[in-house]
């Protein structure tokens, strides 16, 4: 078994691929209109989808706006340098709603920003002590959010492909 991908309801499925891909780094993997049940899927990711876990937007015609509701947390996406990347994605016109800084309680470095729907996501460093593959080397096992022209550099540790900044 594996995680195949998170989804998420948008008002705005535009507003939302392109903050998702310009302002994330993301690449949009597929994307269909079912006219029937009018409604839209879009994939998005860090990696092929045949590989990793990715984001599905669903866009339902009908409805503009959601509720999160109080039990939805954040969908995490790990970078090298979560200063670096916050000041990357402010350029980018994305929404930082907690700068970067240690976690209350615990020295992760983190930071949480929004995306157009208001979402919470959140930048984390991920570490760890050995790479997990034969091919990793030095720090190649710590996440990255990628540009948008540099994709898949090399192999997460969990099978996704990801870019530096």
């Amino acid at each position: 078994m594996r995680m195949l991908h998170t989804m998420l309801r948008v008002g705005d499925l535009g507003r939302s691929l392109q903050f998702y891909t310009e302002v994330l780094g993301m690449k949009l993997e597929r994307r269909a209109d079912y006219s029937e049940g009018r409604f839209t899927l879009a994939y998005l990711g860090y990696g092929e989808e045949r590989d990793t876990a990715v984001l599905e937007l669903t866009h339902n015609w009908d409805t503009s706006q959601y509720e999160l509701g109080n039990a939805y947390g954040h969908i995490a996406i790990g970078v090298d340098d979560v200063y670096a990347a916050c000041e990357a994605i402010r350029g980018r016109g994305g929404k930082i709603v907690r700068d970067a800084g240690p976690m209350k309680g615990g020295t992760a470095v983190l930071a949480f920003l929004e995306d157009p729907m208001a979402t919470r996501s959140s930048c984390l460093r991920i570490r760890r002590a050995a790479p997990l593959r034969d091919d990793a080397a030095g720090d190649a096992g710590a996440a990255h959010l990628p540009s948008r022209a540099d994709r898949n550099d090399y192999r997460h540790p969990h099978g996704s492909s990801v870019s530096a900044l």
